[in-house]
């Protein structure tokens, strides 16, 4: 799984290197040059998004123990092309005024203080935009923290429910073992007794055996 990630990762990477020599390149080009570059950018665009929501689904599948390492690499990718997407829009206003100047022609040189502004507005409305994107980011960052919270936290519940589990069993064969041993233990007290009664027992004749052995020796001899 990590070995999917990473390939997605060296793709990105470079994808997000040429994306970032096009972007320096389009205040350079001029006319229909530009309009391609402008246009080979947004697609590029397109697929380090798409490669990023790649590498995110794998991040989900990698083990809670393992994924915090690539969480933080996703994080950074995020913002590396948040980034790339912000310096896309600065470059994209400049091209917009370049091409409306050529539209206007000698009217937009008139128009110089109207453009002035208009640019001032684009660029107050794309700090906005960042800031909004930067917020999305962050809630998006704690939802996933949330998500990979609750995920451990089953986790570490269905670890603790087979821990019980095993405990009960445990408690089960040492119950097992008592009863067990305690029936050994009955069994081995009978025995020990029998034993003693037998050893009584003999001892008892063989006194009994000596006494009339004497008493028959004493007997032939008081006869005699």
């Amino acid at each position: 799984m990590s070995s999917d990630f990473e390939s997605y990762e060296q793709d990105f990477a470079v994808l997000t290197a040429e994306v970032t020599g096009r972007i320096g390149k389009v205040p350079k080009l001029v006319g229909d040059e530009k309009k391609q570059m402008v246009a080979n950018i947004e697609k590029q665009l397109e697929e380090a998004r798409e490669l990023l929501e790649q590498m995110e689904l794998e991040v989900r599948e990698i083990p809670p123990q393992s994924r915090g390492m690539y969480s933080s690499r996703m994080r950074s990718y995020k913002q590396e092309m948040g980034k790339l997407e912000a310096d896309f829009k600065r470059s994209r206003i400049a091209y917009s005024d370049e091409v409306r100047n050529e539209l206007l022609g000698d009217d937009g040189n008139s128009s110089e203080n109207q453009l002035i502004k208009l640019r001032e507005e684009r660029a107050h409305l794309l700090d906005n935009t960042e800031r909004l994107e930067r917020s999305s980011r962050r809630l998006e960052a704690g939802y996933q923290i949330a998500v990979e919270t609750e995920q451990i936290g089953q986790e570490m519940l269905e670890n603790l429910s087979h821990d019980r589990e095993k405990i009960q069993r445990a408690r089960e064969r040492l119950r097992e073992t008592d009863a067990n041993l305690g029936k050994s233990s009955r069994i081995l007290t009978g025995m020990l007794r029998r034993i003693i009664q037998n050893r009584i027992l003999i001892v008892v004749l063989a006194v009994i055996i000596i006494f009339t052995t004497m008493m028959a020796i004493f007997l032939s001899v008081r006869g005699r």
